[in-house]
């Protein structure tokens, strides 16, 4: 007979603690869980993890906002956060988020628990293929072993094998081998029983790591190459590995999403104009260049441009695009995550380039930087009439009262909006972007700023964006860092993910702010091809995608703070005031 306190084991367990506890010791400090029966052992060790003070445990119902929570956080910190599910069409939901973090290069880890291979195949409940089902995303994949042992003093075959597995998934999902960093899947068969007691070892084990260092590059080396989702300027120790760009041909460099402070630098220190997508991370300096679709139509400046090189994935303007794709303009793109940028089919894909000379093209810089500033757009409300104020003439003094007055009452359009949130927003912020008709708003009126921006621009879905933003919030704000996170996304983007409204009591609730723009459906469309082919009721019918949906009653199901803003005023105040939580700001516009 066994005695009292003998601990109930079960093989399912010790399997998951060693998987977990070889994660954790090398790093990983998030966890997002949806529960099901299949994944218990899983997630009963992720909360004995979490009870033990190792990881930020965070539990979602949803599998495709539990992934794009953890895409946010691989964002936000360049560490794949672990994405725990039950077997079935649980596996399937996790599908977008893999996508987005191939083509983005976001580090994440997707642990799908299964049936044992027996069950596969002969028509047992809530079992399906699911080895391969990520096949053409993933950096690595692996269908686990089912467990058959337990081990009270971590010394098994079984655990070293699976400690094993975790330090070549925690690489492969940092790009080890690859070119960028990516989605992982290890696909975790059990038999019951499904959880026992938590081995003694667990806790010990998982603490014996050391927190990852990360990356410590600051943008100032002789060579700027490409990245994952983060896009930060990394210094190469061999400069001979990066491609020289030497002066001469009329170059400008063009940053797209996820490019970072490389691009910036690399512009700064050829002498180059800098064309930064809003979503770049590369929108600051004194060589970014505004208004940049209308000088690329210029046959002036555009017209001349005889070589181009891209950093991140442009994706925001044709007017790029056809750039992009033009035969008599030499293209040089640094490779990134997904596919290599090679729209005219004879683009150089390198590495890392690095600026061949001191030499400048002062005369080339001056033509695109005086054009710039004479397409730059200040969008803040005019100041108030100081000497009208205080006028003792009544008419003046009336005159200015009555002018600032129609400034406070003035509707907000999307100019302002987009304004607005960008004069918030500071470097202990972080931004968020989603693919909505506002982001290109954005980025044709917005200046130049440092600041940490996002976006899901891998494959510039509408899908996840809320639960992104959460996930970066949840991330960046660990250990009580300053800082708001604020989402701009419209109305359509925001009813795809309102699953990711809801949070667990008793969470750490995100300093959060998600800003709707609501036109009441797809006004995008209305400058895309379909516009001018199809009538008013085929595109209110199957492009616009109308609702009624009520926002504010929404929040209140959800128990989010609720602003309706209306005026550029009311829109500042909610925006700066301080905040301790969760608010979704709506700002109605019109169609």
């Amino acid at each position: 007979m066994a005695p009292e306190n003998a601990r109930v084991a079960a093989p399912a367990t010790d399997a998951a603690a060693a998987l977990l506890a070889g994660l954790v010791s090398r790093g990983v400090r998030h966890i997002v869980v949806s529960p099901g029966s299949r994944s218990q052992a899983l997630a009963l060790v992720a909360a004995e993890l979490e009870r033990a003070g190792l990881v930020h445990l965070h539990v979602r119902i949803d599998e495709r906002v539990a992934g794009f929570t953890a895409l946010g956080i691989g964002r936000e910190t360049g560490m794949p956060a672990v994405v725990v599910c039950t077997s079935g069409t649980a596996v399937a939901n996790l599908v977008p988020a893999a996508l987005e973090a191939h083509h983005a290069g976001i580090p994440l880890l997707l642990l799908t628990a299964d049936r044992p291979p027996e069950l596969r195949g002969v028509g047992a409940n809530q079992t399906t293929r699911q080895p391969g089902l990520f096949r053409s995303a993933v950096r690595l994949e692996a269908d686990l072993a089912v467990p058959e042992t337990v081990d009270d003093d971590a010394t098994s075959e079984q655990t070293a094998e699976l400690d094993a597995v975790a330090a070549s998934s925690l690489a492969a999902a940092l790009g080890e081998g690859a070119r960028a960093a990516g989605p992982v899947h290890l696909n975790v068969p059990f038999r019951e029983p499904l959880a026992g007691a938590a081995p003694s070892w667990m806790v010990e084990r998982a603490a014996s790591g050391t927190a990852p260092t990360g990356d410590d590059a600051d943008g100032s080396g002789a060579h700027y190459q490409g990245g994952g989702g983060i896009g930060e300027a990394d210094v190469a120790p061999e400069a001979e590995a990066a491609h020289v760009i030497e002066t001469g041909p009329r170059t400008v460099v063009v940053a797209g999403a996820d490019a970072g402070a490389a691009a910036e630098q690399f512009a700064h220190d050829g002498g180059f104009p800098l064309v930064a997508e809003i979503v770049s991370g590369s929108r600051f300096g004194r060589q970014i260049v505004h208004g940049y679709r209308a000088l690329l139509s210029d046959p002036a400046l555009g017209g001349r441009i005889e070589r181009v090189v891209v950093f991140g994935r442009p994706t925001l303007s044709r007017e790029v695009t056809r750039l992009l794709m033009r035969d008599d303009v030499e293209a040089i793109a640094v490779r990134g995550p997904g596919e290599p940028v090679n729209l005219n089919g004879s683009t150089l894909a390198v590495d890392a380039v690095r600026v061949g000379s001191e030499e400048t093209d002062r005369a080339w810089l001056g033509e695109w930087m005086r054009a710039s500033r004479a397409r730059a757009v200040d969008l803040s409300p005019p100041a108030p009439d100081a000497e009208g104020l205080a006028s003792a003439v009544p008419h003046e003094r009336l005159g200015a009262i009555n002018a600032e007055v129609e400034v406070m009452r003035a509707p907000l359009d999307r100019a302002a909006l987009v304004d607005a949130l960008w004069r918030a927003t500071w470097p202990h912020d972080r931004l968020v972007f989603g693919s909505s008709r506002i982001v290109r708003v954005a980025d044709e009126l917005l200046g130049g700023k440092k600041v940490a921006v996002h976006s899901n621009r891998g494959l510039a879905g509408i899908d996840g964006t809320i639960a992104t933003a959460t996930g970066v919030a949840l991330a960046s704000q660990v250990e009580e860092r300053p800082g708001v996170t604020r989402v701009l996304l419209g109305d359509l983007a925001f009813l795809h993910d309102m699953g990711a409204l809801m949070l667990p009591p008793g969470e750490t609730e995100p300093r959060l702010q998600v800003v709707v723009g609501n036109d009441g459906g797809g006004t995008i469309f209305d400058g895309l091809e379909v516009a001018a082919v199809a009538g008013d009721d085929a595109m209110a019918r199957v492009q616009y995608t109308p609702h009624t949906a009520r926002l504010e009653h929404l929040a209140l199901a959800f128990g989010w703070e609720y602003h309706r803003c209306t005026t550029r005023v009311t829109l500042d105040q909610v925006l700066t005031a301080p905040t301790g939580g969760r608010q979704l700001i709506e700002v109605p516009l019109p169609r």
